[in-house]
């Protein structure tokens, strides 16, 4: 006959005796079975007793996880967490370095169990910690150089002890001084950090960006790009991935209005705060960077860093979503003179004077006709054709740099599509449109980066404008497809439907290009 449900059958460790194998009733409260296995080894005072997974894990077994315990699971009885909370509270008060160093590991590992965590956190532990970090530094100061390695691992443990309490969510973020920011904030920015403290201090800044407005503000007047680029550059993969972190932070919350920077403009990239990203992340040196150090380097990418890449190349897309968003205003002038620079490139249009003696129908009439070769839906007023949004004035400007930075393949389509019967011409215009706005939906641009995902890749990263460059390829991929299935006007949807298709079933062949994306241009 099976046994109960309800009883579970568990060995129990104590240290010095031998395990003891027994059946836990758990409609039992759980006070009651811990008396019972006290008694069992003449164990007074029952209460400052508690039951705990032997595992690596250490976590407590309470009311609410007690459920869990499964048959053969082996449990250690141990000291309550409120007994262990008070003890180390005591202990890494200690004026013994190296009793307060062991008290300081034990911290360290208790504080992965939330059960523990509540009870340190009681006793006003955070800010027992917060005023280590922020004082330990100078009281230590004079010892630092006779016994730095214990110095380095007391700080070590201090901070790993924070980030595992604070990862429980139990105390607010906003809670905390400017000395402490500024004293995390001066470990990323030394030039020779311990490791262990690097990577703690980066998790740390990383959690303050993204679970405090406030904080925000104060890490980012602290932080440049040219302090985190060395960490870059390092060899220690899991720096790296910490240091792209606390920038997608930075970057994820700075206001829309600090997000654009020109990247014409002569600011220098080293110097400038994290409140100012934005097109920063496009430039080339920090891009390069990335590349070189991180992409390119001789190890393979493991799954958090290919998510915080990930997480860039959505950030960095996302810097589009104002122009996809935007409609063409056909009265102004500027933005309709990017149609006519799109005229002039394709048929030589500067070769003709500015008074043309031409009347102005007749003007109209060539306008008309060159706007139709351009493969425009609007042939009169093809500022019309970017009223849509998506893709708005995005489409416009993937054109305009086509039509600039590919200027032979630019006008070849063009002149191809204009010189072909009429049904089966590939109108440029129509489906740059299409294109941009497919690129928009495959790509996600203006949606936020999804927690789990880690489909980062390197192309976006080999050239300073990697969205431009690629629609560059795909407007002639798709050109090439129109011509392989002599297509007409009516398949232009078949077509479009079918490169889509295509793009997203290949999409991560097609994506790791990155010698097509430098170059600019697909070898038909």
């Amino acid at each position: 006959m099976p046994p109960p449900a309800d009883i579970v059958k568990v060995a129990i460790e104590w240290p010095g005796a031998y395990p003891k194998l027994m059946e836990i009733d758990q409609k039992k409260p759980l006070s009651a079975i811990i008396k019972e296995v006290c008694d069992g080894w003449s164990l007074a005072n029952h209460e400052y007793f508690a039951l705990q997974h032997a595992d690596s894990s250490n976590f407590y077994i309470t009311e609410k996880n007690r459920n869990e315990i499964k048959n053969g699971t082996i449990l250690r009885l141990t000291t309550s967490p409120a007994q262990n909370a008070q003890q180390l509270h005591e202990r890494i008060q200690s004026s013994s370095m190296d009793a307060k160093l062991e008290a300081l590991k034990d911290l360290a590992s208790l504080s992965r169990d939330v059960t523990f965590a509540q009870e340190f956190i009681n006793l006003d532990g955070i800010s027992l910690l917060t005023q280590m970090v922020e004082s330990g530094t100078e009281r230590y100061q004079k010892l630092q150089k006779i016994m730095k390695p214990c110095f380095g691992d007391m700080l070590s443990f201090t901070l790993t002890a924070f980030v595992e309490l604070m990862d429980h969510g139990i105390v607010s973020w906003d809670t905390f001084s400017v000395a402490f920011i500024k004293k995390i904030a001066s470990f990323v920015n030394k030039s020779a950090m311990d490791i262990s403290i690097l990577q703690r201090s980066l998790a740390i800044l990383e959690s303050m960006v993204l679970n405090s407005h406030d904080l925000y503000q104060k890490v980012a007047q602290e932080i440049t790009i040219g302090q985190l680029i060395p960490h870059l550059q390092g060899s220690d993969q899991e720096i790296q991935t910490y240091t792209i972190a606390v920038i997608n932070a930075l970057f994820l919350k700075a206001p829309d209005e600090r997000r654009q920077v020109d990247v014409e403009s002569n600011i220098d990239i080293l110097d400038c705060p994290l409140t100012e990203m934005a097109n920063i992340l496009a430039q080339k040196q920090l891009r390069s960077i990335i590349l070189t150090h991180v992409i390119r380097a001789q190890r393979a990418i493991n799954n958090e860093m290919a998510h915080q890449l990930y997480v860039l190349q959505v950030l960095t897309f996302n810097l589009l979503e104002d122009r996809m968003m935007t409609k063409m205003d056909p009265q102004d002038q500027a933005q309709r003179d990017i149609i006519f620079e799109l005229r002039r490139i394709a048929f030589d249009a500067e070769s003709e004077p500015n008074n043309s003696s031409g009347s102005m129908e007749k003007r109209k009439s060539m306008y008309t006709r060159d706007y139709k070769k351009l493969g425009f839906i609007n042939h009169v007023n093809p500022a019309m054709d970017f009223t849509q949004t998506p893709p708005g004035m995005l489409a416009l400007d993937n054109m305009l740099y086509f039509a600039k930075h590919h200027q032979d393949a630019y006008i070849r389509i063009v002149l191809e599509n204009s010189s072909r019967e009429d049904k089966h011409e590939c109108p440029f215009g129509r489906s740059s449109i299409e294109l941009t706005k497919m690129l928009c939906e495959i790509l996600k641009v203006g949606e936020l980066p999804g927690e789990t995902c880690n489909d980062f890749h390197p192309m976006f990263f080999t050239h300073d404008r990697s969205f431009e460059e690629f629609f560059c390829i795909c407007i002639q991929l798709l050109n090439k497809t129109w011509k392989e299935m002599r297509a007409t006007s009516e398949d232009f949807n078949k077509v479009r439907w079918i490169w889509a298709r295509g793009v997203c079933c290949h999409q991560r062949g097609l994506l790791r290009g990155p010698s097509a994306v430098a170059v600019g241009k697909v070898e038909e």
